[in-house]
């Protein structure tokens, strides 16, 4: 087990101590009664449901009954513990299955619900009153994290409300990193950078869409994001420093060996909110946003929806951190027709509930038919292969075994070369050099998606593309690589360091899919939300996807993970400030 699953195992534990039940130690106390019982769990897509029976005292049998996780990745690792729990008849000692930590970790947490109801141990269900506080952060992803952190380590008094049953939202799935320029860590690595550059590289990958004042707010705070995150506030690991997509420069700063961002960062940022004293509540789901009673113009409480009822909290400020739309498809081809019928990377929960909920503030709406594809998820998973694949050295093959677009062009770019294919899929295609310079590809092989040959023409079988065609096209990757450049697609020499020759080769079919949508809440640069008219409504504050206009008509990759550290900061920063804190 890995540094990574051991941290989020002990963590789960924290949590579930904390959080949701004792059961482990209550188990250990109180004996199983016979029967039959239901536990939940939530998984990465939402609620798992077990039964365990219990006769004589211990477990005799368990099922999985129902889970809304994805087959092809998840079957596997809910066997193996589902084996593992029948065997043993706890959960202790039952390792989360590598590549699928979030399943793993609900599947878990399912049995133990189902255990404490055995043993007479299982809380009731929390109870929540109207109350107040000083800070409303509605979304616990990683803009919410990233606010609540700040906040509370002000003093402000903060209540985070999440309508899912886990944290992290779609940064749990972020698999490339923080983009920052001038950092310590490009300095050290001899990395040669500038606000500038990253400002004309984000404005460019954006086509010139974007607001420019949020995008000089993004670049100019980007380098001290990553040493706050690096602080012991939260404690990351940024050293890596990679390239992606539409960067001129190596600037995306990821955990060493480049481990997931997503993973590594969510289990952070949450254990650094409840450190500073945010209170966060899971399966609380916001159904509205209320003015102030003073000022019907003015944010002054949510209504919250628990499984103990509705209840209200009343706040000095709100911040809205709900994420964007991606998983509404309905959502999605109102404002964008051509995307009817594709698949999504979003989480379950990225529905766009917020944007409803402010209308009554008159509350402006900025690009929302800019929506991007990410050009490498697997064929009908929805799992995305980080772009970090491409920057360390592979490269996209078609059904005829030949190159046809530069890997590292923007999203958009690719994604379109892609769909103009037969097909409309393509072949990410590596070697074992690839794969050992980066940790996540391991994630991707245990979940089975590579596949793998001894050598180009076991892989060419396998995959189905013409052998001398595919050599062909190694061939002169690898030559272009020697000479340091790419007649064919002007591919980057940054990102051709490698020449695909170390076997086994490897391939992943890939097609795009709905990935990020740019559109959203119009906000200044302090993070208030902004009118029709232009003016900031008060107490009213919003940051990360649920926003628009920081990445125009397409998102560079790590430029999201840095929006929502940026702007999740930000938000505090300032809702502090409103509020005299």
């Amino acid at each position: 087990m890995n540094e990574l699953h051991k941290t989020l195992k002990i963590f789960r534990t924290i949590l579930l101590s904390l959080v949701v039940f004792s059961v482990a130690s209550c188990i250990k106390k109180s004996p199983l009664r016979d029967g039959t019982y239901t536990g939940v769990g939530s998984g990465r897509n939402g609620d798992i449901t077990v039964s365990v029976t219990v006769t004589g005292g211990s477990v005799s049998d368990a099922k999985i009954i129902s889970n809304d996780e994805t087959p092809e990745i998840a079957q596997p690792a809910m066997e193996s513990i589902l084996s593992a729990f029948k065997e043993q008849g706890s959960t202790n000692d039952i390792d989360v299955v590598s590549g699928a930590t979030l399943t793993s970790n609900g599947l878990l947490d399912a049995f133990d619900d189902a255990l404490a109801s055995a043993s007479g141990t299982k809380k009731a269900e929390a109870s929540y009153e109207d109350t107040e506080c000083d800070i409303v952060i509605v979304g616990a992803g990683g803009a919410g994290l990233v606010a609540a952190t700040e906040a509370a380590s002000k003093g402000a008094k903060v209540i985070v409300l999440e309508k899912m049953g886990i944290v992290g939202g779609n940064t749990n799935y972020s698999t490339g990193g923080i983009n920052a320029s001038y950092t310590k860590e490009q300095e050290k690595l001899g990395i040669k950078d500038s606000p500038e550059v990253f400002f004309e590289d984000t404005m460019k990958g954006g086509k010139y869409l974007n607001d420019e004042t949020l995008v000089h707010t993004l670049v100019d705070n980007s380098s001290a994001i990553v040493e706050w995150l690096q602080s012991d506030i939260i404690g990351a690991d940024l050293s890596d420093v990679g390239m992606f997509g539409g960067a001129t420069n190596r600037r995306i700063h990821r955990p060493q060996g480049g481990t997931a961002i997503g993973a590594h960062l969510v289990p952070l940022l949450h254990k650094a909110a409840l450190a500073q004293g945010a209170d966060i509540r899971l399966n609380n789901r916001v159904i509205d946003i209320l003015p102030s009673e003073s000022d019907s113009q003015r944010a002054g409480a949510v209504r919250v929806s628990a499984s103990g009822g509705e209840y209200t909290i009343k706040a000095k400020a709100i911040i809205l951190a709900t994420g964007g739309f991606g998983a509404n498809l309905d959502m999605v081809t109102f404002y964008n027709t051509s995307l009817n019928g594709f698949s999504t990377t979003n989480h379950k929960g990225a529905t766009g509930d917020a944007f409803k909920m402010v209308e009554k503030f008159n509350a402006a709406l900025t690009q929302m038919a800019q929506i991007q594809t990410h050009p490498t998820v697997v064929v009908n998973t929805g799992i995305m292969i980080t772009e970090a694949v491409r920057g360390n050295g592979a490269i996209l093959v078609s059904h005829d075994g030949k190159r046809f677009v530069n890997e590292m062009e923007t999203r958009d770019i690719v994604s379109a070369a892609i769909l103009r294919g037969k097909g409309k899929t393509a072949y990410l295609v590596f070697d074992q050099s690839v794969r050992d310079s980066l940790k996540a590809i391991e994630e991707y092989a245990k979940e089975g998606l590579l596949s793998e040959g001894a050598t180009l023409s076991d892989l060419a079988e396998k995959i189905g593309v013409p052998l001398s065609e595919f050599e062909k096209t190694i061939s002169d990757y690898n030559s272009y690589v020697s000479t340091g450049a790419d007649p064919d697609f002007a591919r980057p020499k940054a990102s051709m360091d490698h020449p695909i020759s170390n076997a086994p080769f490897y391939a992943v079919e890939c097609e795009p899919a709905i990935h990020h949508t740019m559109g959203g809440l119009k906000i200044n640069a302090n993070a208030e939300v902004l009118n029709n008219d232009g003016k900031p409504i008060l107490a009213l504050f919003a940051a990360g996807e649920v926003t628009g206009g920081v990445h125009g008509a397409n998102r560079l990759g790590g430029n999201a993970v840095a929006d929502i550290c940026v702007f999740g900061k930000i938000a505090a920063d300032s809702a502090l400030s409103f509020i005299g804190k």
